[in-house]
């Protein structure tokens, strides 16, 4: 018997309307929703529901909305009673896969990722900052070349490993032009700019990653009950410091996607189960192994029509 791992969605993943009909039909996601607003002491559902596109697209609204809607659906599925090997989250999924292992209680975690998304937002005044994806490029000839550009004082990075020929670049707005432009350099086709509102996951984060840092401090976090595989590393993590120090250097670091999916591959791992608005990571991990089983937990729909794993 293979295992199984839950993975959760990141910012982008968000539409209007996520996960209102599980929190009109399944009583503990309503209570989902419901927490969410009280911790945060305004209405996020009203936001998540109605919109307008506009104001859930800012980051500061994304994050903990995303989160509290890949939840719902988490409690939702939790009725059919399956239990994950392992769980993880592309970047702002982190934070779901967080919860899922009992790390975080969902209070603590959208009054987290609401500031988490302010700092972030915050961190680089408007228009300075960019990100791109890059299709196409080796990953090694595309580092060497973001930092070849970033030695002329226009930082660009690797931001997110997604899947083979799919590759995210953040920095500075010239930095990550320059590379953009040069990409054929690195064996790459083209690269798509990123509407996004920061360079995330660039070493122009470390200011939010500072406060961030201090957000977290007195955060209670608990030993997780399954293993969480970190974006920072790939690999498992269960000592709660660890996690919390994981958490801070996350901001500013790449999201190890691909490296993350294949090293739970290799421990076993032949069916994941994206659950959250949308079908990103489903998309992304098709293309990093096309052998492995894969389930989407997106609507009420898709959890009455699973029979099973």
């Amino acid at each position: 018997m293979g295992k199984i791992a839950f993975v959760f969605p990141g910012q982008g993943a968000q539409s209007i309307g996520m996960a209102k009909d599980v929190f009109e039909e399944i009583p503990s996601s309503r209570r989902v929703i419901e927490t969410a607003d009280e911790s945060l002491g305004f209405s996020l559902s009203s936001i998540i529901f109605e919109g307008p596109e506009q104001e859930l697209k800012q980051t500061y609204n994304t994050q903990p909305a995303l989160l509290a809607a890949s939840v719902a659906y988490l409690e939702a599925f939790r009725e059919k009673g399956i239990t994950p090997d392992y769980v993880a989250g592309h970047s702002l999924g982190e934070y779901s896969a967080l919860v899922a292992a009992g790390v975080l209680s969902l209070e603590e975690a959208v009054v987290i990722v609401r500031a988490r998304g302010e700092y972030m937002e915050q961190a680089v005044p408007g228009g300075q900052g960019a990100m791109a994806a890059v299709l196409g490029a080796d990953r090694e000839a595309l580092s060497n070349l973001c930092c070849s550009i970033s030695e002329d004082g226009t930082p660009v990075e690797l931001a997110n490993m997604n899947c083979p020929g799919q590759i995210v670049i953040s920095g500075s707005a010239e930095g990550v032009g320059a590379a953009a432009e040069r990409v054929k350099e690195a064996g790459g086709k083209r690269a798509i700019p990123l509407e996004v509102s920061g360079p995330f996951h660039s070493s122009l984060m470390k200011d939010a990653a500072d406060r961030l840092a201090g957000k977290l401090k007195d955060v209670k976090l608990s030993a997780p009950a399954v293993p969480v595989v970190a974006n920072v590393t790939a690999l498992p993590v269960s000592d709660v410091e660890e996690i919390r120090k994981l958490l801070v250097e996350q901001v500013y670091s790449p999201v190890l996607w691909q490296d993350s999916v294949e090293w739970m591959i290799s421990q076993g791992v032949d069916t994941f189960v994206e659950i959250g608005p949308g079908n990103v990571l489903t998309g992304l991990i098709k293309k990093i192994d096309k052998s492995v089983k894969l389930i989407n937990i997106n609507s009420l729909s898709s959890i009455k029509e699973l029979e099973t794993l």
